[in-house]
């Protein structure tokens, strides 16, 4: 008996990776099977972000009703001569003063530098408030989407639709959260980069040509989720920054509508930045 008791006490247990073992068999199965549940949580997650796109592709078809074609009669208040271009704010109705909706912020300042702030008006054709003007000889269509920022691209579409007015001649404006508040970029042409309302123009309009004047919010601080930090408004000391901003960016756009159309127009989808702080 105490010869076979050595003979027990002498054997080494080890796991497959030479490592000695802890004496539990299960170490490697629960391993494998916390592995595959975070894979297929993995997954899932795709998928649920996959469907929701896809989902909000089929609403913008089916709000457009039709495919986007240039209005044969075009409004009649922009003249047959010169250049067109579109202003849009994204953003959502009713959130006017949260960061989501800067953009909107932006196109009311630029009507009040037009002298236009009181020209705005509802326009059912083209689900949104809309405001035209002029630019040394440059036929300017501002607008505000009535839609939500997910379907913005219906609003702009149909906008475009209606003023005879080229992709390339159009000009997205919206918050970016990789740029922090008091930052102004302009990005010709590119991805939506995430953001869902350009994603909804580049769908309905299908091209990305359209130029962007992305307007930093900053991204939340601590846990803050970034949906509620969006959707927030800015807080008093942010507004403070923000005149600056909206300043800035009405610059921007002027400058932008200002010159002949070879000095503003750029390569599709280049994708180049330039910026003003």
């Amino acid at each position: 008996m105490p010869l076979n008791a050595e003979k027990v006490s002498n054997v080494t247990l080890s796991t497959p990776a030479g490592r000695p073992s802890t004496g539990r068999s299960d170490d490697v199965p629960v391993f494998s099977t916390l592995c595959r549940y975070f894979s297929l949580l993995i997954k899932k997650l795709r998928s649920f972000v996959t469907m929701r796109r896809l989902l909000t592709r089929v609403l913008n078809r089916v709000l457009l009703s039709g495919p986007v074609a240039p209005a044969m009669r075009v409004e009649a208040e922009m003249h047959t001569e010169g250049r067109r271009r579109l202003v849009v704010g994204l953003g959502n109705p009713g959130m006017e003063g949260t960061r989501h909706s800067v953009g909107m912020a932006v196109l009311g300042a630029l009507a009040a530098r037009l002298g236009a702030a009181d020209r705005w008006r509802g326009d059912g054709r083209v689900s949104g408030e809309v405001v035209v003007s002029e630019v040394e000889r440059t036929h300017v269509v501002l607008l505000r989407p009535r839609l939500l920022m997910n379907v913005n691209g219906v609003s702009v579409a149909k906008a475009a639709g209606k003023f005879g007015i080229k992709p390339e001649d159009i000009v997205l404006v919206h918050d970016e959260l990789d740029k922090p508040l008091g930052k102004v970029v302009i990005k010709h042409g590119g991805s939506a980069r995430g953001h869902n309302g350009v994603r909804s123009c580049v769908d309905c309009l299908q091209t990305d040509v359209m130029l962007r004047l992305r307007v930093g919010i900053g991204r939340p601080q601590g846990k803050t989720p970034v949906e509620r930090h969006v959707l927030g408004r800015f807080s008093s000391e942010e507004r403070k920054v923000l005149e600056s901003v909206l300043e800035q960016s009405v610059d921007l756009l002027l400058a932008q509508l200002s010159p002949p159309p070879s000095a503003s127009s750029s390569p599709a989808g280049g994708g180049r930045e330039s910026s003003k702080t």
